[in-house]
């Protein structure tokens, strides 16, 4: 796989990629889609225990984590091996890892011993709780995450007890911090000439994610609590029932609340004692929904969208996924870019949120088989054909 000719933000960076699963994978996946050259180093068939976590190797996980990347196998369990990650950590650039904390240092590749190497190298680590403290080796899950860092606290409906999010958002979360992180690292190195540890964790990424319900408490000590599909201090803003299925809808302050009895023709409302301010219209939420549902059942999902977007009220259609891909603007924005898999065909894969006008990011390959690389890595590193024989049959790649 050349990339060498394509106009890319991240041509002359080199990762290699430790990583599984599902934080670790989404950190390099930016790199790679924006022209990193990202060497997917993975143990060879029989030699890590939990092989096949990461799903099956022409699934959809896979192939949306892992395209526009190489794949090396190597066993870094042996000397050989760990000697061969050390050559390839004296050109790199960075290397990710989401092993739990203590694996690193048990196999040697910890940023001192990989700094040792090439002072230049950045290692990025993704744990599910962080690289020490009480809870250290634990194992982190997203769901987990999820639990601990308040956002299943302030989901759902509160007679239906804590609710997940539908989507691995401390995963992806902690995988796109690790991201700026390493960007961070590499502009303060083009000042240094240093490299240096980056971490982050699952815990901390959903913690941050929480924002603004973090914040209320850490500043007012007001602990937020579940309040299903509506928001928490701002109404009308939450699901309306149509005559056939839901939107949302989004109102803040006195003009929108004003349009949207327009547009409803119940401007009596905009008056009425009960919702004159937003504090009122809080105080009388349930109220209100009932009578804002009993107008929006009168007619479909989509002529309420298209009623309220008239009037300068913020709406939109609750999709599944197969409705969110065949909207338009879904389209236009190019959001299911193609590759080409030589088992699967040409797959769609989900595209990047991010738009740059000279550097854009590219679909070039999709995800490799295991060692799919390995020969043409090895021959990079200088090794000849028969060294690389002798390797395979030492059972290093």
């Amino acid at each position: 796989m050349d990339k060498s000719a394509d106009n890319t933000a991240l041509s002359k960076l080199r990762v290699l990629d430790l990583t599984r699963v599902r934080a670790g994978p989404t950190c390099c996946r930016v790199l790679a889609d924006f022209g990193a050259d990202v060497i997917k180093i993975e143990a060879p068939p029989g030699v890590d225990p939990n092989e096949g976590m990461s799903g099956a190797r022409h699934g959809y996980d896979m192939l949306n984590l892992h395209r526009n990347k190489r794949s090396l196998t190597l066993n870094l369990k042996k000397p050989e091996g760990l000697e061969l990650f050390k050559k390839m950590v004296d050109s790199a650039d960075v290397v990710v890892e989401n092993f739990r904390p203590d694996v690193k240092n048990r196999l040697g590749i910890d940023y001192d011993s990989l700094a040792a190497v090439n002072p230049r190298i950045i290692l990025a680590s993704v744990s599910g709780f962080g690289q020490d403290g009480p809870y250290e080796k634990r194992a982190g899950f997203d769901q987990i995450a999820q639990g601990m860092g308040g956002l299943m606290g302030v989901t759902g409906d509160p007679a239906d007890g804590p609710m997940r999010a539908g989507a691995a958002v401390a995963d992806s979360t902690a995988g796109l911090y690790a991201a700026v992180g390493i960007l961070i690292a590499l502009q303060e190195r083009a000042q240094s000439g240093k490299g240096q540890w980056l971490h982050t964790s699952l815990l901390e990424a959903q913690i941050a994610l929480m924002d603004f319900q973090a914040a209320r408490y850490l500043v007012d000590k007001d602990v937020p609590e579940q309040s299903g599909n509506n928001h928490p201090y701002s109404t009308p803003c939450g699901v309306a029932k149509t005559a056939d299925g839901y939107i949302n809808v989004a109102t803040a302050g006195d003009q929108q609340w004003a349009h949207l009895c327009q547009a409803l023709q119940r401007e009596e409302w905009i008056e009425q004692a009960e919702f004159i301010s937003g504090a009122d219209r809080l105080k009388h939420r349930d109220q209100l929904w009932e009578l804002l549902n009993a107008e929006f059942c009168k007619q479909s999902s989509s002529y309420w969208v298209e009623k309220l977007e008239q009037f300068g009220v913020p709406a939109g259609p609750i999709y599944t996924m197969d409705e969110v891909f065949d909207d338009p603007q879904v389209k236009h924005l190019n959001m299911a870019p193609t590759v080409n898999h030589y088992a699967r065909g040409e797959v769609s894969v989900v595209g990047q949120p991010l738009n740059f006008s000279r550097t854009p990011a590219k679909m070039i390959c999709a995800s490799p088989d295991a060692g799919e690389h390995t020969d043409e890595i090895l021959t990079e590193l200088h090794y000849s054909s028969n060294e690389i024989l002798e390797l395979r049959n030492k059972g290093i790649v």
